[in-house]
């Protein structure tokens, strides 16, 4: 068996670390930025679903403004495999916050497309999102 893969990402958001975080666990917003069907209970132990269902876990952490810890699958699972693991971090730096990401436990054979996802499905996405929210106050 090849070992599940471990994928880490990093950006910067044009946002507050506390805007970036809702953005993850309100469902709403969620939907929002992805475009896409979300829920979701914000409390350790409480479950959530994103893109129409395809993703869905369990928060294990929630630290607001600062950090979120979650088992993660998709419908694409492999048979028998434990879920995975993403813990988000958002730290305040000039210009917005920083978004780290580490996915681990991912399937080997899932690797590669996951690691691309994260970039199409939620950092353009969520820039985008912030970008726009950003020229609305502006106005």
């Amino acid at each position: 068996m090849v070992r599940p893969r471990t994928i880490t990402q990093k950006l910067v958001v044009s946002a507050a670390p506390a805007a970036v975080y809702a953005a993850f666990v309100n469902p709403r917003k969620h939907a929002a930025f992805t475009g896409s069907a979300a829920t979701g209970s914000r409390r350790v132990g409480g479950t959530f679903t994103a893109w129409d269902g395809y993703i869905s876990g369990v928060y294990r952490q929630l630290s607001p403004g600062k950090k979120i810890v979650q088992d993660w699958r998709t419908t694409e699972w492999p048979e028998g495999a434990a879920d995975s693991r993403v813990e988000l971090t958002f730290k305040a730096v000039k210009g917005g916050t920083v978004v780290r990401m580490v996915h681990s436990n991912v399937p080997a054979e899932q690797a590669a497309a996951y690691r691309q996802g994260w970039i199409d499905y939620y950092w353009r996405p969520l820039k985008t999102y912030f970008s726009r929210a950003e020229a609305a106050t502006e106005r």
